[in-house]
């Protein structure tokens, strides 16, 4: 007897499972879990957009599923890197109301996805490389441990991985943000932006999010895996509180040029709106808090979206991006979002207070860079660093080009054909 077929609303979901750390391998309350991507995946893992490169392919199970063993390593990590930069760019999308986000290289004629190299080689660092379209994940032994020991794997870490594909996220929507030639505080935005993809991803899931919550007493400003950013690698250097923390009360006089100290003033000031407005929004005889706190998250990584696609092409800085998210927040009906805004943003020397120069819809910036101010990378990952590299290479590609038009007129010289009346008076 033949059954009755699906209908179009009854189809067979394509998604697939996958095996995967759930945050940093540093915070053991969550650890490995099962994870569930609505896309189609196909072996590698890979799919339109992604490419795991460098390690053998993975298959899917006869489910369709990536289950694989923590044991097998090249292939468990294979699997969990894939997932995490799916994740992050999925979730930006879904804040874009669903439209795909183009890498930096995309358009009309390039399709490419991005490849992305879990076991990339040792050292401990990790990037996204433009030219390269490629994010890569390094590994490393612990300063001080012997060769033999365990090594660290910057691909099993979800705050980092969702930080490397955060830059890429951001250099689709800014490319001209990522140069050296910009002021201080636009590489401060791309490191903060890194950082922030990390916390909204952790935010877009809900086991997460619960446990933030649980591990908080729904006080965000709680120390929790929320706030510190890769515990492990942090750990490995003997920082308590992973690589940065992202709950800090840093101000901008108190930071220079360097990029990373720059970029956690601007991811502080917007976790601390993350905490104003989920305090604000809380109603506990109503709504459970993690509910809140997923619905929070989500709308403020939307927001810091919308707000940076509307700031300026190039040379952006902190008060450019806060000025449209408080101008955003009007928009949407959410008058409070904009006094906690402006106050997290005052108080951390981006925005001048109202009172202290111009009106309430656009504020002053409180800092501003010098026109020469240039930016310090020593510190950043090597994101910020392969960007330098880039721009080094143009100026050597523009000397070259200089100097092959000077080579051309020593030949034109030789050969006599050179206008004599152009050379300068003294050589006439």
């Amino acid at each position: 007897m033949l059954q009755p077929q699906p209908s179009s609303a009854e189809a067979v979901p394509t998604g697939t499972r996958v095996l995967i750390w759930k945050q940093d391998p540093g915070v053991g309350e969550i650890g490995i879990r099962k994870a569930f991507l609505p896309d189609q995946v196909l072996p590698g893992p890979r799919d339109t957009r992604i490419v795991i490169t460098g390690l053998p392919p993975v298959s899917s199970n006869a489910l369709g599923d990536f289950i694989v063993s923590p044991a097998d390593a090249e292939a468990f990590d294979s699997v969990h890197t894939f997932a995490i930069v799916r994740q992050t760019l999925t979730m930006y999308q879904r804040n874009r109301g669903g439209a795909p986000l183009p890498w930096q290289w995309n358009g009309p004629t390039n399709t490419d996805p991005i490849s992305v190299f879990p076991h990339a080689g040792v050292t401990a660092n990790a990037f996204y490389d433009r030219n390269a379209k490629a994010l890569k994940f390094f590994f490393f032994t612990k300063p001080g441990d012997p060769p033999t020991a365990p090594q660290i794997f910057t691909c099993r870490s979800l705050d980092i991985v969702a930080h490397e594909t955060g830059h890429a996220v951001l250099d689709g929507l800014k490319p001209g943000w990522l140069g050296t030639g910009n002021p201080p505080q636009t590489g401060g935005l791309h490191e903060s932006f890194g950082d922030l993809s990390a916390i909204f991803l952790a935010l877009s899931q809900l086991d997460q999010v619960e446990a933030v919550v649980a591990q908080t007493k729904a006080n965000l400003h709680d120390k929790s895996f929320l706030a510190d950013l890769a515990e492990q690698f942090g750990a490995a250097l003997g920082r308590p509180n992973g690589l940065r923390n992202a709950d800090n009360d840093l101000k901008l006089s108190e930071v220079g040029n360097e990029v990373h100290a720059l970029s956690q003033v601007f991811t502080g000031a917007i976790y601390d709106v993350l905490a104003d407005i989920f305090a604000h929004e809380r109603r506990v005889a109503l709504k459970d808090d993690a509910a809140v706190l997923y619905q929070v998250g989500q709308y403020l990584a939307g927001l810091v979206v919308r707000a940076i696609i509307q700031s300026p092409p190039q040379g952006a800085t902190f008060a450019d991006v806060a000025n449209r998210m408080r101008a955003l927040v009007v928009v949407d009906k959410h008058p409070a979002y904009k006094a906690f805004i402006t106050q997290q943003f005052t108080r951390r020397e981006v925005l001048l207070a109202a009172e202290d120069g111009g009106d309430d819809t656009t504020l002053l910036a409180a800092v501003v860079n010098e026109p020469d101010a240039e930016q310090d990378r020593r510190g950043c990952c090597g994101t910020m660093l392969l960007a330098q590299e880039g721009e080094d290479e143009a100026a050597l590609d523009s000397q070259y080009r200089r100097l092959a038009e000077a080579f051309g007129s020593v030949e034109a010289e030789r050969s006599g054909e050179a206008d004599i009346g152009e050379l300068p008076a003294e050589l006439r």
